[in-house]
């Protein structure tokens, strides 16, 4: 298999991935009916925690691959601006805005991939690029119904939060392709969820998560659908995510956000028997045709 279809095929499954966090985050938050069980920082700290601990005997086995306290500064700035903060920062997100829009908004982590590797790491910007990043865009905004006049809830607070988040996952991003290359997907994942892992078990346990467990009848519920978020929604799909920008380029691995709504509309329409209009398919292609934009080699004079 060529390294550029092996780079496509993991983006698709890392887009089925995360797609699906969205609706796991939901599911950690609230019942069936809508009722309240873990708070959006207790699932924060959970997926946290989990992945954590998931990760930890890795880690352990890798330390012996930092060299340096420099190693050190870049994987806390991958831990931290890739993993911990925009945890909280979704989960807070979505107690206000709906998973669509959510996924629209994580669509900004190009723009400030692109952003950042220029005025930081010397990252020349290609018209072609953003063309293709604003294709995309357009196309995710038909998908989700902005276009089309839909009634879409605004919360300025949250859609910051996911700005900023999307600002750390390009920080992380450009960390990982310009400062780690010498790491392998796993040590980089492994590493920076090692020293994360006590933090996040200590917020965990400040939360009282265990009074919710001990109280709410569908806490158990809950926590499984948080550990299957831990596990494939953070654990593996960091590990992908890694592989596709040393495979890559951080742009091409920045473009999953433009795929996660696509996914997240099939799963509503399969899942949750939500109606799927023609608009939408429109929105899908549109947002295809522009992620192949972004991605398509510059010819050579």
């Amino acid at each position: 298999m060529s390294k550029d279809l092996r780079s496509w095929i993991t983006l698709f499954v890392l887009a089925l991935i995360w797609g699906a966090s969205f609706i796991l985050m939901k599911r950690g938050m609230y019942d069936e009916v809508g009722g309240h069980i873990f708070s959006d920082s207790q699932v924060g700290a959970l997926r946290m925690a989990i992945a954590g601990l998931v990760m930890l005997p890795f880690g352990l086995m890798n330390l012996r691959k930092i060299k340096n306290w420099k190693q050190v500064v870049y994987l806390l700035v991958v831990g931290t601006c890739g993993n911990f903060f925009p945890a909280f920062l979704f989960t807070f997100a979505e107690t206000k805005l709906s998973s669509g829009l959510a996924g629209m908004l994580n669509s900004f982590t190009p723009f400030f991939t692109l952003i950042l590797g220029f005025l930081f790491f010397r990252q020349k910007i290609r018209l072609k690029q953003v063309a293709g990043l604003i294709i995309a865009f357009m196309g995710i905004c038909i998908l989700v119904g902005i276009l089309n006049d839909a009634p879409v809830e605004i919360s300025m607070l949250h859609v910051g939060a996911i700005l900023l988040a999307t600002l750390m996952y390009a920080t992380s991003l450009n960390t990982i392709k310009f400062k780690l290359s010498e790491f392998k997907s796993l040590e980089i994942a492994s590493l920076s969820f090692t020293f994360l892992s006590i933090p996040a078990w200590i917020v965990t346990l400040s939360l009282k998560t265990s009074h919710v467990l001990q109280t709410n009848e569908h806490a158990f519920e809950a926590l499984g659908y948080i550990s299957i978020l831990s596990v494939f929604g953070t654990c593996l799909a960091l590990l992908l995510f890694n592989q596709i920008i040393a495979l890559k380029s951080p742009m091409f691995a920045s473009s999953v956000t433009y795929m996660i709504p696509i996914v997240a509309v099939i799963l509503g329409v399969l899942l949750n028997h939500e109606k799927f209009y023609v608009s939408q398919f429109l929105g899908m292609i549109v947002i295809v045709g522009g992620v192949y934009l972004v991605n398509s080699k510059q010819k050579e004079k």
